[in-house]
């Protein structure tokens, strides 16, 4: 079943940039067209909740993506510094003690459990000494993230299509590694997993996060409008 999501939260754009003036800008750029954005680690360390709060002042919607990691004490003690800020989507990693203290010290945002990052590749995963694919782990940390408390996931849209066969409706998936149709015939940057933002949705994924094809773009309307276009296409059928 389809979430009743607004077409300007369906993408959610990635400010991946060097400092808050960049990142109000392209928000600035967006905004007829886009509602959610994303803060990550880069621009909230030039800015702290700055850059948040004037998004939210514009009326938008915050992933704070962080990946908090650390022992299970300091991510319960981070997510309360983080709670009551307006923040909609907050990220963990999807470590079962860390998974259990972010839900216990949750405020009012939701929170997203990391199941793999989408730069890894199933030689990375060798490489590690692990046994398995990269889907059977993401299956794995989603169902464990879940019956936790977490209100969804962050994970490649190659395995979206079995998460909400495994998984249901009621799991929350956002979708990163997002490529223009044209750019994801052989990808050649740090996303390894990559798909297009239709087909991410058509596979189940409730947003997509798309950082560079936007804000790199010399036209980033032009980018949003086609995705859109895609994303708006497979939801009718």
């Amino acid at each position: 079943m389809t979430k009743a999501i607004p077409l300007n939260e369906r993408i959610i754009v990635a400010l991946d940039v060097e400092n808050p003036e960049q990142a109000q800008q392209m928000v600035k750029r967006c905004e007829s067209k886009i509602s959610f954005f994303k803060v990550g680690l880069q621009l909230f360390m030039a800015d702290w909740f700055h850059t948040v709060e004037w998004i939210q002042d514009r009326g938008h919607k915050v992933m704070l993506d962080l990946k908090f990691f650390d022992i299970p004490e300091t991510v319960k003690l981070a997510i309360e510094q983080v709670n009551n800020r307006g923040i909609s989507l907050a990220t963990i990693h999807g470590n079962r003690p860390i998974v259990k203290a972010a839900v216990e010290a949750r405020g009012d945002m939701k929170l997203l459990a990391v199941t793999v990052l989408t730069s890894f590749a199933e030689s990375d995963i060798r490489e590690m000494g692990m046994t398995g694919s990269i889907s059977d782990l993401v299956i794995y940390r989603a169902k464990q993230a879940l019956e936790l408390g977490c209100d969804g996931i962050v994970s490649s849209g190659l395995e979206a299509q079995r998460l909400r066969a495994e998984l249901g409706d009621d799991l929350l998936m956002v979708t990163p590694g997002i490529r223009p149709g044209a750019q994801v015939i052989g990808a050649a940057d740090d996303q390894k997993r990559v798909m297009t933002a239709g087909k991410a949705i058509a596979s189940g994924a409730d947003h997509v996060v798309v950082g560079r094809p936007i804000t790199k773009a010399d036209d980033p309307l032009a980018i949003i409008e086609q995705m859109q276009d895609e994303i708006t296409q497979v939801l009718s059928e």
